[in-house]
């Protein structure tokens, strides 16, 4: 999802229109008190989410606005892309350097702005799938996460419960439980999935 957020009607109906043409799905706000609100709810598009910020807006600017999102720690989930109508280099260089996706000064270049919306869409659905593995590794009780680094180093289930000092059947329940809370069938998958 393309959050548009202008105090510009023009700006948020030809930004919309932009996203529409290349398929991407979005929703514009006029304040950056409205993203902010949408965002308390902490829900994350599975294709993806990323943020057109204008700089300069009445109520709160989009420096502001980004600063509360990344106190949040919602930049990694919803990338920003900084728009403005009166940026300089420095300007562009603190937001890059605070962790803005990146920043387009008006007027821009539509499809350059489209492809680096569509790659830190990219990005955001990486980040959402990271989220997904830690969230389910918080799951794992010490014990698995012992046999689960085990597992990851090549060990056989024999060796495991020798350096562990458990039976060999106790590994393999570990086992899988750490599959099943992985949501993977084999530990090749598992490698995978934690590289």
């Amino acid at each position: 999802m393309l959050h548009i957020v202008d105090d510009e009607a023009v700006v948020r109906d030809s930004l919309t229109w932009l996203a529409t043409s290349r398929g991407i799905a979005s929703r514009a706000y006029e304040s950056a008190p409205q993203l902010l609100a949408h965002t308390e709810a902490g829900q994350f598009d599975a294709d993806g989410d990323c943020v057109l910020l204008d700089v300069r807006m009445p109520d709160m600017n989009g420096v502001a606005a980004f600063d509360q999102m990344s106190a949040r720690g919602l930049t990694q989930r919803m990338p920003v892309i900084f728009l403005t109508g009166h940026g300089d280099v420095p300007m562009a260089v603190d937001a890059l350097k605070r962790g803005a996706f990146d920043f387009f000064e008006k007027p821009f270049n539509d499809n350059q702005l489209m492809d680096r919306v569509q790659e830190a869409m990219t990005n955001s659905r990486q980040a959402g799938a990271m989220a997904a593995v830690h969230a389910r590794l918080a799951t794992l009780s010490a014990r698995e996460r012992e046999v689960l680094e085990l597992i990851l180093a090549g060990k056989m289930n024999k060796v495991v419960a020798d350096q562990l000092g458990i039976s060999m059947r106790t590994v393999e329940v570990h086992r899988a439980h750490i599959f099943d809370k992985m949501q993977v069938k084999t530990a090749v998958e598992l490698a995978g999935l934690l590289k």
